[in-house]
């Protein structure tokens, strides 16, 4: 069960990941944010980025062998 839930954290960390890296391509399409300066959409992508961890931190802490967890370090990296 607790593989499960890191991997289903780190999903989340990863999709956080590409909105916050790729986002700002596919939201220079929507009008309100083209009308952004890029303060804003730097303060919007670290904001995403942000979040990504909420889910990253947990995942690897729960997980590790060293908290009691089924994975190794190099484990947790290649996942």
């Amino acid at each position: 069960m607790k593989a499960l839930l890191t991997i289903g954290l780190l999903v989340l960390f990863n999709t956080f990941m590409i909105l916050a890296w790729y986002g700002h391509l596919k939201f220079a399409e929507w009008k309100w944010f083209s009308k952004l300066g890029l303060v804003s959409v730097i303060l919007i992508s670290l904001g995403i980025a942000l979040l990504k961890y909420f889910f990253q931190v947990p995942a690897n802490k729960i997980e590790f062998s060293g908290n009691s967890g089924p994975f190794f370090l190099i484990q947790l990296k290649v996942l």
